[in-house]
């Protein structure tokens, strides 16, 4: 088995949603959840088959990320995985909508940081073991810290 990292390309300004699922029409089911849940978001999907034709199916509303979220896909090369790349929306408002998809077997993550797809290679084919999200804890947040999050929290509207 070989085992090599990934790193996913997430233009500026985008969130990702990167998981595992096992079905054709994830595409289109997708695709419903984020039009009806953030209509005024730009985004992309794809998803890779793993029988079959094994093609990686896609839709969305702006191409650039369709054809990104194609091309992650492509150097992934895992079957049933699937990427969502979103502009003008978090995953904050689609997670737990794309979570009870009834395709989707589970997330990697959820995230706007660059992030490194952990991949294993065998005779079969590829599968992910994992992602690395951003980089690592430099301390714990003190007064000032928690002050400044409480108030930027508080600027974007998530809470009151």
């Amino acid at each position: 088995m070989e085992i090599k990292t990934v790193k996913i390309d997430i233009p500026d300004g985008c969130n990702i949603i990167l998981g595992q699922t096992h079905f054709i029409k994830t595409t289109e089911d997708l695709y419903e959840i984020l039009a009806t849940n953030i209509p005024l978001a730009k985004f992309g999907v794809a998803f890779t088959e793993a029988s079959g034709q094994c093609l990686i199916r896609k839709e969305g509303n702006e191409s650039l990320l369709i054809d990104t979220c194609v091309k992650n896909l492509e150097r992934i090369g895992a079957g049933h995985v699937f990427l969502i790349m979103m502009k003008d929306a978090f995953p904050i408002n689609v997670l737990n909508a794309v979570k009870n998809c009834q395709e989707v077997c589970s997330i990697y993550c959820a995230t706007a940081n660059p992030v490194e797809v952990v991949v294993a290679e065998t005779e079969l084919g590829r599968g992910i073991m994992g992602v690395i999200d951003g980089f690592s804890p430099k301390g714990v947040e003190d007064d000032t810290d928690e002050k400044q999050r409480k108030e930027f929290l508080r600027k974007i509207g998530y809470k009151l």
